[in-house]
Parts: C-alpha cells; sequence; structure tokens
C-alpha cells in the first residue's frame, strides 16, 4: 500500500500563523500607543484608547460629533461613511486637510502615527 505525502509539515504552517499572530499584535499595540498619544494631545485620558466603545465615544468628543453616532458605528456599510466623516473631522481639528483624513480613513497605520507624533495641535 502507498502513503502520499503532500510535502509540507503541519509545525511550518503552524509556526507561521503564530508569527501573523504576533506580527498583528505587534501593530495593534502600535495603533493603540499612537491613539493614546492622539488622545492625550486633545486633552482627553489617554487610557481611554485601549477600551472598546468608549474610545470611539471620545474620538467622537474630540471632533465634535454628538455620542449617539456610536450607534451608526454599528450598522453594517453605515459605519463606513461614519468612519470616514470622523476621519476628516479629526484632521481637521488637528489643522490637517481633508487629504490628510483621507490618508486617516485609507491608510491609518501610517497617517495616524503622524498626526500623533507630528507637530499637529489639537484646535477644537
Amino acid at each position: 500500500m502507498y502513503e502520499y505525502e503532500y510535502g509540507s509539515d503541519p509545525g511550518v504552517f503552524a509556526a507561521l500563523g503564530v508569527g501573523y499572530i504576533i506580527f498583528m499584535l505587534v501593530i495593534l499595540a502600535f495603533y493603540v500607543v499612537c491613539l493614546w498619544k492622539v488622545f492625550e494631545k486633545a486633552g482627553q485620558p489617554g487610557w481611554a484608547a485601549i477600551v472598546p466603545i468608549y474610545n470611539i465615544v471620545i474620538l467622537l468628543q474630540i471632533v465634535g460629533r454628538p455620542t449617539w453616532w456610536v450607534i451608526l458605528m454599528l450598522i453594517p456599510c453605515v459605519n463606513i461613511i461614519i468612519a470616514l466623516l470622523v476621519y476628516l473631522d479629526l484632521a481637521r481639528v488637528f489643522g490637517k486637510g481633508a487629504g490628510f483624513g483621507v490618508g486617516l480613513f485609507l491608510l491609518g497605520i501610517i497617517f495616524l502615527p503622524i498626526l500623533a507624533f507630528g507637530d499637529a495641535e489639537y484646535t477644537g
């Protein structure tokens, strides 16, 4: 009887999976640090960046939108439009233009650190 071997050790795939999870956790930690810094620049508590839902409430307060928009963030498809509006407003309150707001929306991992660690100041 002949046994087929498919050529890959399952341990390789497990190592890749663990590596991917570690990579994503590092990116998440970096994103939280950036959001923490943005919150502190806006005069809000930085720890709010790590609390789910509450961080959206604080972000809405920073950009001057009503807190009931959190409900809109829970509706599929509507949340995309609301997130774009919030990021456009976030760019505006830090003295940046609409292009920067679109950058925050599409490439947040690049534009959020620029906002957090750059010279942008919160104007309210």
